[in-house]
Parts: C-alpha cells; structure tokens; sequence
C-alpha cells in the first residue's frame, strides 16, 4: 500500500514538473528563437522550386544535407510543424497557469496592504493635514476617483486605507499576447500541408514525377476539393480554360481539383522602350454551376481575384504554344536545300536530316530579348535583341543538346551576324555561334560558301589551280608524283576542315609531321588551307576579269571561315532560322486557398490590441493610510507601477500634490 502511494506521488511529481517545463518562459523564447531562425531561412532559400535547380546551385553533397533537413519547403517540414505545435502547447500552458492570476489582478484592488509595506516602497511620502479622518477619507477618495482610478475604503482598526488602481485591463494584455501566439500558430498548422503528409504516409497520394499530361495523371496525385490549405499554380494559355492547380512537391507535383473552371479570356502586357516588360494584366472568366452567368473580373500584379475563399493572383506570363515558321539550313551536306517547317511551341517532332535522326523540342519562343550591348563597355547598356527560339535536339540515345537561335542579326564589330547559343547543361552558359550575314541581311551568301565546301569537284578545280599555280611558281611542273602529292594533299585538308575544323586539320599535322618539322611546316600546312578556302569562296563569287575584291567580301570570308571551323563543335545537323511567328501568351496564375488565415488575422488583431494594452496603458496603484491623532489626520501615501518607473517618479509628484492640496484646502 505505501509503495504504490510512493509510486503515484512520484509520478504525479513528474508529470507535474512536465506540466510546469512545457509552461516555462525560456522554453517559449527558445522555441521563438528557432522559428524565427528558421524563417529567416526560408526567406532567403527560395522554397518550392524544382529540385534540379536546387542540384545545381548546391551541388550533390549539399542538396542530399538540405533535402533531409527540409530546407526546401521549411514552412511544411515536420520539425517546423512540431516547434509550431508544442509553441502552441507551451503557451497554452502558460495562459492556463497565469491567466486566473491575471484576471483576479485585474480587479483586485490589494486593500491587505499593510502601513509597513506601504511605509517600505520606493514612491512613498506622508503629511499631516488638520481634518478629521473621516472628511479625509472621503477627500482622498474623491480626488483619486476623478483621476480616473477605482477605489476602494478598507477599515484597519482604527486607520482607514484608500487602495486605488488605474489600468487593470493591462493584465489584460498580457493574456491577449499570449492567446494571439496560440491563434496565429494554429491558423499557421490549419493553413500547413500537414494533412498531405499524412496522407501520403499512409499511402492515400502519391507525388508525381513524370512529365505527363493532365488526363494521364494517376488519380493518386489528384486532390479533390476540400477545405484543405494549398498554394499551386497553373499556366493558361489565351482562350483556354483550366479546373485545376499543381502544386510542387519536393522533386515532383500534384494536382488539385478546383469547384470552379478559369478561363483566359485576353492577356496584356506593356513593355519599356527597352522591351523590358513594364506591366501585364489577364482578362478571367470564372464558370461556376452556382453563378447565374460566369464572373469576368481583370487581374494584376497585386491586384487577385478573391472568390469562394479561393485568391487567384498574377504571377508570371510566358509562351501559350505560339505558332511558328522554321527555316532547316543544312550544315553538312552538299546536296541539301534549305526547307520550312511548321511548329509551335513545346511541340516534339522526329526529324531526319541526311543520315542522322533527331527528335525536335520547341521549349520556348521570346519576342523580346533585352542582353547588355555588346558595343559598348558598360554592361548597364542594354538592349533588344529581338525575338528568339528556343529548342533542343535530342539524339536516340536521349541526350539533348539545348540551342537559342535569334531572328535578326545582331551587330558585332560592325557586321552582322545570325546568333545561336548552344548548351549541353542548364547549368552551362551559352556558347554562341556566330554565322555572317551576307549583304541582303541573309544566310543565303555563308551556306552557298558552305555548299561549295562540301562540292568534291569544286574543291578539286581549286586545288587544281593552286597546285599549277604552286609548280609554276617552284618551276617543276613536269613532276608527277609532286603535283598528285599536292593534290591530294590540299583536297585532304579541305574535307579534313569540312569534317572537324582547324582542331582536326591541327591534330592530322601534329600526328603525321615529325617533332623537328613540325614547327616550320606547320604554319604551311594552315596557310594554304586557308588559301584553298579563299579559292573556293571567290570562285563562287564570280568575279569579272580584273574586279577588285572588296574588304567587305574579305571579312566576310573570315567570318565564315570562323563559323564554319566551330560547326563540329556545334553539334547540330542543321541550323534553324526563325522566319515567322504568330505569339499565343499564357498567364501564370498562382491560386491560394488558406481556411486559417481568417484565424490568423484574429490572432493578429488580439496581438495589436494586447500589445496596445501592454505598452500604453500602465497598471498604476495607489494607497493612502489615514491615522486620526490629536484631531489631525496622518496620511501616509504609496504608489507603484508595472511600466516606466523613471516616468512614474514625476507622475507620483503630481497625485501627491493634488491629494495634499485636496486634503488641506477640504472644509
């Protein structure tokens, strides 16, 4: 009997030291402290982005640290959601223990004070006045009174004591603080995807991470409509509709079910001079079976649409599948003749150009393209490129090189050229390709240079002529084996460059000259490859006899040359000029449902109120001892406050002054 007594005491014990921990300020601080850490870092790491994105910031080491640790969706990581709820705990335990004390404080006028106590405070006088005690009771009574305080008379043999207050409703913001914590992190659990991961525990969803369109969607990674919180987002496209939101899930999404169908009606968008975007606005059509007639309503950045609880907000723009109009020039092959080809935007289409088959990916069209100048030093100077295509070419393997071709030709060292950048990684920069225009602004003047290139007979007619007019210069014309030697030799270096540019035509010198030759026969080897290219080039000019060659046709020459020693290196079959477009935008529309946030802005009006009450309405307390002795009356008056005692000195002055002039002028 007396063991199982010890045992229930101490267990009572412990569960009442849990009780009285879990209520401790300093559990409460530090709990503050970590959420506040924690949204710092939410804050500054961009939460809910693709994990690739994160794996190339971070690299894998680090990426592998931070996913476990949550940190790319800190605001629904379980430890967040567990500091929140035993935040919520703590200070439920706290309100529970004070907030008696706090209430009874707030009415309880201390009339048990006794003189010594009084005659022990800091703000403290007495003084003696000629009334009776009774009148000098009721005058100090009085005086307080309409000072705004609460008073109270108490007996105490003989002595009557005046106990006031002013302010009780302070304790009142103590307790409202508190409550406002417990709100706001409540609606903050209401509002967390919590539920969601429940749910996936236990099997009920599963993330998606394939690419796959909206009906092939499993219904696993379909929510439906509920009153759960959620933040997703869904791209519309001009005159399109969409029911649902994706929301992002760590390396993957899922799909909510929306009560109501959207509708893009038009999408606006005003740019700068520059063609940096300025503005950008959509025209919705909201359907609902329970509208009369569908809702139209325009919306901005910062300027949603609120309806059934659901915001519908502005967030980006981007390409709705716009139509357009592709030119194929052919890199490598003499026989090919530029073609067109129709597209859109975030098409697939397999493609067979010569003997190699590519799987064409139109990912994004841009009509604007605002880069610095490469003119000029400062790179704050900017502007338009022009529009530009974006694409891949992704080979059977599944490799994909990825390619941003412009329109126009852009000015460089006052030529132009047809840019192309080329990547094999998001995580690379753009190497581009610079391919000179000719003089009608067009690609027709490179690729005749080019079929040339690739023309056996019109390679071998130049070679030719050089190699007699190499003899005749040497004066050995008559030696076969020399002049089929050279021949052979200069052809060799043409389809050398034509297949893997200088670097190939490099490499074949460095293998096949000895270490001692090599470098004087070298820079003889590049020079008449180069002179071959300009045969080559000037024979398709066709050239009157005695014309002049102009240094516009010179520098386009070593331009092209420059071009066409990267293209091995471009690793495209074909090079794809953008003639004509038809742009189809697409707004970016972000939709938020938050059941909590009605409790949150409840929990923030209780904190600007507790606040209030806490900062600027002082508890001040009064009292005033009164002793009848020789027909005088002895007052010994006391005061203290809960805020700002430095000020309270000169505020205890001026009652002072009143109570004694009150008490000595009353008849």
């Amino acid at each position: 009997m007396s063991q199982n007594q010890d045992s229930s005491v101490s267990h009572r014990s412990f569960a009442w030291r849990v009780f009285h921990f879990l209520g401790t300020m300093e559990l409460a601080i530090t709990l503050l402290i970590t959420l506040a850490v924690a949204s710092v870092i939410g804050t500054v790491l961009q939460q809910n982005q693709p994990y690739p994105d994160y794996l190339i910031k971070f690299g894998p080491y680090w990426f592998e640290v931070f996913e476990k640790l949550g940190l790319y969706d800190v605001y629904s990581a379980i430890w967040f959601l567990a500091i929140l709820a035993l935040l919520v705990i703590s200070t439920s335990v706290c309100v529970f223990r004070h907030a008696p004390s706090m209430f009874k404080d707030m009415f309880n006028l201390r009339t048990n004070v006794q003189l010594k106590s009084l005659r022990s405070m800091h703000h403290r006088s007495e003084w003696e006045v000629p009334q009776a005690q009774s009148q000098t009771v009721e005058s100090l009574q009085s005086t307080l009174s309409s000072n705004g305080y609460r008073t109270r008379i108490t007996d105490k043999n003989g002595s009557f004591l005046v106990s006031a207050m002013r302010g009780g409703m302070n304790r009142l913001g103590y307790i409202l603080t508190h409550v406002a914590i417990i709100v706001i992190c409540v609606g903050g659990l209401f509002d967390s995807n919590l539920p969601l991961k429940l749910a996936e525990w236990q099997g009920r969803i599963h993330v998606e991470t394939r690419n796959l369109p909206l009906p092939q969607i499993p219904k696993e990674s379909r929510l439906p409509v509920g009153p759960q919180a959620f933040r997703g987002s869904v791209s519309i496209p001009e005159g399109r509709a969409a029911s649902v939101a994706y929301l992002a899930m760590r390396d993957g999404y899922l799909v909510q079910n929306l009560p109501f169908t959207i509708e893009v009606k038009e999408f606006r968008i005003e740019h700068y001079p520059t063609g940096q975007p300025k503005s950008f606005e959509s025209d919705l059509v909201i359907h609902d079976p329970d509208l009369k007639k569908p809702l139209e309503a325009t919306i901005a950045v910062n300027h949603p649409l609120i309806y059934k609880g659901y915001a519908i907000y502005q967030a980006s723009f981007g390409d709705g599948g716009s139509e357009l109009t592709l030119k194929a020039w052919p890199l490598f092959s003499e026989k090919g003749e530029p073609v067109s080809l129709q597209t859109k935007v975030f098409d697939t289409q397999q493609m067979l150009w010569g003997d190699k088959e590519m799987q064409l990916e139109i990912t994004d069209f841009r009509p604007f393209n605002i880069n610095p100048d490469p003119t000029e030093d400062n790179p704050q100077n900017v502007r338009n490129f022009g529009p530009s295509v974006g694409f891949k070419l992704r080979q059977p393997t599944g490799e994909a090189l990825e390619y941003q071709n412009y329109m126009n030709p852009v000015e460089r060292d006052g030529r132009y050229f047809y840019l192309s950048g080329v990547r094999s990684s998001p995580a690379d920069e753009f190497a581009y390709l610079y391919i000179p225009a000719d003089d009608n602004d067009g690609l027709e003047g490179f690729y005749h240079f080019l079929k040339q290139l690739h023309d056996k007979n019109a390679v071998k007619n130049a070679a030719e002529e050089m190699k007699q007019a190499t003899l005749a210069s040497l004066q050995t014309t008559d030696d076969d084996v020399l002049a089929q030697s050279l021949q052979k030799t200069l052809e060799t270096l043409v389809e050398m460059f034509n297949r893997g540019g200088f670097r190939e035509v490099s490499d074949f010198i460095e293998k096949t000259l000895p270490e001692s030759e090599r470098d004087a026969l070298a820079p003889a080897y590049l020079a008449m490859l180069r002179e071959m290219l300009g045969r080559i080039y000037f024979s398709g000019l066709d050239l009157q006899q005695g014309e002049t060659v102009e240094q516009s046709q010179i520098l386009f020459l070593q331009d092209a040359i420059d071009a066409i020693g990267t293209l091995p290196r471009y690793g495209s079959p074909v090079f794809l000029q953008l003639t004509d477009y038809h742009q189809i935008q697409s707004t970016g529309l972000q939709i938020a449902h938050a059941p909590g946030k009605s409790i949150v802005y409840l929990g923030c009006a209780f904190l600007i109120a507790g606040v209030f009450l806490l900062f600027y309405l002082p508890q001040r307390r009064f009292w005033a001892w009164v002793t009848e002795k020789e027909g005088k009356s002895q007052i010994y008056l006391a005061g203290m406050t809960n805020r700002n005692p430095r000020e309270f000195d000169s505020y205890f002055e001026d009652i002072k002054a009143k109570l004694q002039s009150e008490s000595r002028n009353s008849d």
